[in-house]
């Protein structure tokens, strides 16, 4: 007879994770024991951290704890990063040397940077990923006059107007009301240019507003050689700070243990979230890639298969086969602030800009926040 499992092991604090345990929050832990194991006690919430740097939040809003979430859940936590696993004998290594077993286990991670990987070593290079050691290689950064963003996508055009207009309050988020000489920005897009994922209306519409707050556009490849940042073929060392922000790398240790992966790193999953060739191992968010259907890496995706994923954790404690599956809207609703007060909302091949958007993500943004703050605070069972 199968001895049936026991322990179910959440390896990540990302956003999928967060909502597996407030699941097990209001419907109880559907297993005897259960462990997280992730290496920060909180989540913060990457969509605010352009706000922070533009003096609209403190640095500390948009946090989740995470580890008190686990404590109510009922799971051990463990501040820890996992190094090695072997899917097969069923147990992890972390990076301090503990050892953890599992019968069924669930991976969200994120991705790691590979900015470096991508553009190569340089003092003045900084990654936005992880998001905690961005947040606080900020806080610790010298004032910088001339800033370079590489990376067309959402995030970087964000980070890009969040820069520009934390110039024009302070050197420092924590000082908005101290004025400073404005910063130049340039966001360097790459060949695919600007946003290549969005529409033609919100490119325009984007554009527009970088070309108003005199954030200069520069659409070539980028790359540091010998000390000297080379963008186009051509020289461009007149930048104090590169921020990096090219998406998210894989990190090598699910490859490394056997586990299949697709071409860049990522584990491979059905479907259901299961991995194809370890169907006791769930994952989601940025460390899997849908085998299935094309699922892009991104925070929305993430938080959206959360559900999903809990309902099939469940279900595999349970002795049953997973039966739900994130399918992904036609088009999502993305909001991206211009760190001036204003936001740019982007819904297929629609835009719009305004006050009224920025208010608009400030309500989803602080929603997502406090539903959870609730379930710690047990204000929400």
């Amino acid at each position: 007879m199968t001895q049936p499992p026991d322990h179910i092991l959440l390896i990540g604090g990302g956003h999928a994770h967060v909502a597996v345990l407030a699941d097990w929050i209001r419907r109880g832990l559907p297993a005897a024991r259960a462990t997280l194991v992730t290496p920060e006690p909180h989540l913060r919430y990457s969509g605010m951290v352009p706000g922070w740097i533009a003096g609209q939040y403190e640095r500390d809003v948009g946090i989740v704890d995470i580890a008190a979430l686990a404590e109510r859940a009922g799971a051990e936590f463990v501040q820890s990063r996992c190094a090695a696993i072997d899917p097969d004998v069923r147990y992890i290594v972390t990076e301090d040397g503990r050892q953890i077993s599992f019968d069924i286990a669930s991976i969200d991670t994120g991705g790691v940077g590979r900015a470096a990987d991508v553009l190569g070593q340089d003092k003045r290079l900084l990654d936005i990923r992880p998001i905690d050691r961005f947040v606080g290689a900020v806080v610790e950064a010298r004032p910088a006059e001339r800033i370079a963003v590489i990376g067309g996508g959402a995030g970087g055009t964000e980070l890009a107007f969040a820069l520009k207009n934390r110039s024009l309050r302070s050197a420092s988020p924590q000082n908005p009301s101290c004025e400073a000489a404005p910063l130049k920005v340039a966001l360097i897009t790459g060949a695919n240019g600007l946003l290549p994922d969005f529409s033609s209306p919100v490119r325009e519409v984007v554009a527009k507003e970088l070309r108003r707050q005199g954030i200069n556009v520069i659409t070539h490849n980028a790359k540091f050689e010998d000390g000297r940042l080379f963008v186009g073929g051509e020289e461009m060392d007149a930048f104090d700070l590169v921020v990096g922000a090219l998406g998210s790398g894989a990190p090598d240790w699910p490859e490394a243990g056997g586990m299949v992966c697709d071409e860049d790193g990522f584990i491979a999953v059905d479907a259901y979230q299961r991995s194809v060739s370890h169907q006791h191992i769930l994952a989601a968010g940025d460390v899997a890639a849908r085998q299935d259907r094309n699922v892009p890496h991104s925070g929305v995706h993430a938080v959206f298969a959360g559900p999903v994923l809990a309902h099939n954790l469940r279900a595999l404690m349970h002795g049953k086969e997973p039966s739900r599956s994130y399918r992904p809207r036609r088009h999502n609703l993305y909001l991206m602030s211009t760190g001036d007060g204003s936001a740019i909302a982007s819904y297929g091949p629609f835009a719009a800009q305004g006050a009224w958007v920025r208010r608009l993500k400030h309500w989803i943004d602080n929603r997502w926040i406090q539903q959870y703050a609730a379930l710690v605070d047990g204000r929400e069972s």
